[in-house]
């Protein structure tokens, strides 16, 4: 049987009236509200092809049940008495967004209105997959106290897994995923933490992080570079995230072909090196804290995948043509400066005019983006 988290959404969180969280005109709202901070009711109006009435009448139900509040008004905006701005209320609602990593297991929780509740981690070495869920759970009940945060205001939950879909809620991830790769996650997770669980692959929700929380508040098409244990992405068009035709859009690795995989940006492939030259790195994530350029193997490393990098930055370029290409996942912001000063850009100039470049952009999410992307995932599929 299919599974569809939506189904498991507790009935305080659903309309009384018909099925699902918001109408599609709700939604729309909703939306609204999210992509531009300080609107106020009056000017609601002006980006919808609804009445005033219509949309006062639906603003009233969205703030009657607590999910819209009202600030304070905003002058100078149209005749009459100052129309009070729009804000999502937090406080209606939380998910739990999870990242798993080879190394580690990312959590965050968030409010409806996106802001970041608590952040925490898993160490996932030498755990089997029962003893991690063990430990998500434990900690997840940690900080929910810890915050005060109430069962009966918990969502949802967004899993982000390291790997690509194979149909349904079926990932197949890297090597030490393996215990996670090619089983049903949607359905096992939402009966082991007792809530709807929403799955996606990791890249991709780092994708929707930088959208809604990155550059994407202010450039609506770009790529989004996620250097992991591997390396894929994910496209941002529109301010929205373009999954293909099989949910797979972004994994650029598929690109090289087996030996030229061996080249590729994937920090696992640095890791090596470096514990080759006698650093000891134990982890991605020991090494997005610590990293030195200095390292021996390091300029080594980058100057052999610069040409299978340079390809890649080409071809997005070629074939997406995007304001930007970000540089996030768990890349240090040194590594990732490394890259970008080799980027070399093949376009020909014609009449002595060349197409417009991407701009090349670190991500200033110090966080796990992959863990907020996955924690937002919930409201995204049913509110907004």
């Amino acid at each position: 049987m299919p599974y569809f988290p939506e189904a498991l959404i507790a009935p305080k969180f659903l309309r009384a009236t018909t099925e699902g969280v918001v109408s599609p005109n709700e939604r729309n709202l909703l939306r609204l509200i999210w992509r531009h901070p300080g609107l106020s009711r009056s000017e609601v109006t002006a980006h919808t092809d609804l009445t005033q009435q219509s949309v006062y009448r639906i603003i009233d139900q969205l703030a009657e049940r607590g999910i819209v509040g009202f600030g304070s008004p905003k002058p100078g905006v149209g005749r009459g008495q100052p129309s009070p701005t729009l804000r999502l209320e937090g406080r209606y609602a939380y998910s739990c967004g999870i990242s798993l990593n080879t190394d580690v297991i990312g959590l965050c929780l968030m409010d409806l209105a996106g802001n970041i509740l608590a952040e925490s981690s898993v160490t996932l070495r030498e755990q089997t997959m029962a003893q991690s869920l063990d430990l998500v759970r434990e900690r997840l009940a940690e900080q929910q106290k810890l915050k005060g945060l109430l069962p009966d205001g918990f969502f949802g939950i967004g899993f982000a897994i390291a790997g690509y879909d194979v149909g349904g809620t079926r990932y197949n991830a890297p090597l030490p995923l393996h215990e996670w790769s090619l089983i049903e996650l949607g359905p096992l997770l939402a009966e082991f933490f007792g809530k709807p669980v929403w799955v996606h692959n990791g890249a991709n929700t780092g994708a929707v992080a930088e959208s809604m929380f990155g550059v994407g508040r202010y450039i609506k098409h770009f790529a989004y570079l996620s250097f992991n244990y591997g390396f894929g992405g994910g496209l941002i068009s529109d301010g929205e995230l373009l999954l293909g035709g099989n949910g797979n859009a972004g994994e650029f690795s598929g690109i090289y072909d087996t030996e030229e995989s061996q080249r590729r940006p994937a920090l696992q492939l640095l890791i090596e090196r470096l514990n080759r030259n006698g650093i000891d790195v134990p982890s991605i994530t020991y090494m997005r804290k610590n990293f030195n350029p200095r390292w021996p193997g390091v300029v080594e490393w980058v100057d052999e995948i610069t040409p299978a990098y340079n390809r890649l930055v080409n071809a997005i370029w070629a074939i997406f043509d995007p304001q930007a290409i970000v540089f996030g996942g768990q890349v240090p912001s040194g590594l990732a400066q490394m890259m970008i000063d080799r980027t070399e850009m093949f376009g020909r100039p014609r009449y002595g005019v060349d197409r417009p470049r991407p701009k090349l952009i670190i991500s200033k999410i110090s966080s796990d983006a992959s863990a907020m992307g996955a924690a937002i995932a919930p409201f995204r599929s049913t509110f907004y």
